[in-house]
């Protein structure tokens, strides 16, 4: 069968080009930029507390979302702020004044680096997350929340598991302590 030239000149164009292929990457950079500023807006609204394996923390149904601040956990042989330990369990229960002086200084010093912008957040004081186990005594959590109190972090949370999904901490109530 006869061909064409116009039917000649397409099978050549499409010979010639057939080698050569093109990754087109402006609709591939189109999406990375939508996912970046997807990313980026959503990912403030996510704020989880540090998990320590040796703190089982108690279960509620709080729908609360913890905010950013100082944290402090206790587990079964240390208080810890940030990660770094500042006292011992058997120091905090024995300590006869109420006070616990390694969370008290660190606490005094965390506040130092960050001072208040104004006499209204003064009044107010500044916020802490406690994470306890939920074998911690009454006793030592009293101490520790009267340590941050004297140390003006007054606004104290306690860190639950939420029943529905236990392996993210949230806080249950803020409390207003006066020291």
């Amino acid at each position: 069968m006869k061909m064409s030239k116009h039917a000649k000149r397409m099978e050549r164009h499409h010979r010639r080009n057939k080698n050569t292929s093109k990754l087109n990457l402006v609709s591939l950079m189109d999406i990375f930029t939508i996912l970046v500023f997807f990313l980026l807006v959503n990912s403030s609204d996510v704020e989880v507390l540090q998990n320590d394996k040796t703190i089982k923390l108690p279960e509620s149904v709080a729908e609360k979302k913890p905010a950013e601040t100082t944290v402090v956990m206790i587990n079964k042989d240390n208080i810890l702020v940030g990660g770094r330990k500042v006292a011992s369990i058997e120091d905090a229960i024995n300590d006869d004044d109420g006070v616990v002086d390694g969370l008290q200084k660190e606490l005094e010093y965390l506040a130092s680096r960050k001072p208040y912008k104004n006499e209204e957040q003064a009044k107010l004081g500044r916020d802490v997350n406690i994470l306890a186990d939920k074998d911690t005594p009454y006793t030592l959590l009293k101490t520790v929340m009267s340590t941050c109190a004297k140390s003006e972090f007054r606004n104290i949370s306690l860190a639950v598991s939420q029943v529905a999904d236990e392996s993210e901490p949230v806080v249950v109530g803020d409390s207003a302590v006066e020291g």
